[in-house]
């Protein structure tokens, strides 16, 4: 389980990091996410080019705040964690972009299915789940 996550935490923020980069993340104080933050000095000493920033902040006003930071693409934060209720509405913004590039042995299959953390566009995965 925690391998999982670890690689799915390195496969979003390696990709964003090419010299020295701090990686801000954007997201709520949940279960899975506080697991995440607890595998950060993990990934950054297998990554010392990389310095994760974590903001953490109640739902509600972590909903405020990244929706206006994308609707004005002010670029505040470079990951950013969305619910349920955000994905179709980003999705239908166009805030929202097909995931590509990813190792054949990260198995999408099974996260397709309700509640699992996706937006859809059909046959576009557009979003990585919450690993469990």
């Amino acid at each position: 389980m925690r391998s999982w996550k670890l690689l799915a935490l390195t496969l979003a923020l390696s990709s964003l990091a090419l010299a020295q980069t701090t990686i801000t993340i954007a997201t709520v104080n949940n279960p899975d996410m506080i697991t995440m933050q607890k595998l950060t000095p993990e990934f950054e000493k297998a990554n010392p080019g990389i310095k994760v920033n974590w903001v953490v902040l109640p739902e509600n006003e972590l909903r405020q705040k990244v929706t206006t930071d994308i609707a004005t693409n002010a670029g505040s934060y470079d990951i950013l964690t969305i619910g349920t209720y955000e994905a179709p509405l980003w999705g239908k913004n166009g805030w929202l972009v097909e995931m590509t590039g990813l190792p054949a042995s990260y198995d999408l299959r099974g996260h397709y299915q309700a509640g699992a953390g996706w937006a859809f566009v059909p046959r576009q995965a557009l979003r990585p789940p919450l690993l469990r």
